[in-house]
């Protein structure tokens, strides 16, 4: 009979090793509450701040183009149509995947250069607690995944 150490306890099995020593944050010693609780303050203050930000669309206006100049959508259709009109014929053909995929890009960040972003009014008293709770959630995170000394033995 072999007595010596089993493939799980040398790691070279699939599983690794079955005795694992937990870690803390980031593989370092410690600090898993720290960066627990920072994670959770920090979403609440993003979420708050967010929840304060209002997005619109505006007109179509690619580019800076103003004044009825670039305000069609339509024309930034054709390049999108056409590669899926080709790609129907073709499904092989990197002039439809091109035309496709570029179109596609085109429409997308043409609605995302249209987006007005405006932050609702509030009180500088809750702007503050909202910033106020982004960072000390951040520094949370942070000094949860720095190393800890380990606590002296009872």
């Amino acid at each position: 009979m072999y007595n010596g150490a089993t493939m799980s306890d040398s790691g070279a099995s699939f599983g690794g090793k079955s005795k694992r020593i937990f870690e803390g944050a980031g593989g370092t010693p410690g600090g898993v509450g720290e960066f627990v609780i920072g994670v959770l303050v920090a979403a609440v203050g993003f979420y708050m701040l967010f929840s304060h930000v209002q997005v619109h669309s505006s007109y179509w206006n690619f580019f800076g183009f103003g004044a009825g100049v670039g305000r069609s959508f339509g024309i930034s259709l054709i390049p999108l149509l056409f590669g899926i009109g080709i790609l129907f014929v073709n499904g092989k053909s990197v002039l439809g995947w091109f035309l496709s995929v570029g179109g596609l890009l085109f429409v997308l960040a043409g609605i995302l250069i249209n987006l007005d972003i405006h932050f609702r009014g509030t009180s500088l008293m809750n702007v503050l607690i909202m910033l106020a709770m982004i960072a000390a959630g951040l520094g949370l995170v942070v000094k949860g995944l720095r190393p800890h000394k380990p606590k002296p033995s009872e």
